[in-house]
């Protein structure tokens, strides 16, 4: 996509998110012009977290069930801890990342994320990163397991932590633009 001001972004969470995880990316992909859709399982504000400590909250744009992978240029997935494991035993949840998946479209997990990806079975034989608390998880499952701060496998852009979002921004925008994400 050359054009990144026609790109669409769906990101996909809910309560317990890791704030930094959504804003900051968020953020950036509205400064670029690409439009964002955030979805969760319900239409309420979700709750943010900066780390232990409840933050921000947002009103979601749709529900996960209202939206449709065919319909954006790539997945974001925000971290914190609760956000996605709720998510990721929900079934519609789980159902649209493979969506994305099987479409061959970008998608992008940050922290505690990846375990989203686990349970859509989409990382056996991929190279990805995480939390640490997850990287057994991750090999588990059969993912080659690094410590970097943005790690790209195909489709797959993952990042460890916080501190990796500028890097994690980067290479989101960088796939939007053509790229491959590094």
């Amino acid at each position: 996509m050359a054009d990144i001001t026609q790109a669409r972004v769906l990101i996909m969470a809910t309560d317990g998110f890791e704030q930094s995880e959504l804003f900051r990316p968020r953020e950036a992909l509205m400064d670029a012009g690409v439009t964002v859709t955030l979805a969760s399982p319900g239409s309420d504000p979700i709750q943010g977290m900066q780390h232990d400590t409840p933050g921000q909250t947002i009103t979601p744009d749709a529900t996960i069930e209202q939206v449709d992978a065919q319909d954006y240029d790539l997945l974001l997935l925000p971290g914190g801890v609760a956000n996605p494991d709720t998510l990721r035993m929900r079934p519609e949840a789980v159902a649209l990342v493979q969506a994305f998946a099987s479409a061959g479209k970008p998608i992008a997990a940050i922290c505690h994320a990846p375990w989203l990806l686990i349970e859509a079975g989409l990382v056996d034989g991929k190279r990805m990163t995480s939390w640490p608390s997850l990287r057994t998880d991750l090999a588990n499952a059969g993912a080659e397991v690094v410590d970097e701060e943005v790690v790209i496998d195909g489709q797959f852009i993952t990042s460890r932590m916080p501190d990796d979002i500028p890097a994690f921004s980067e290479a989101v925008l960088d796939r939007l633009r053509g790229g491959q994400g590094a």
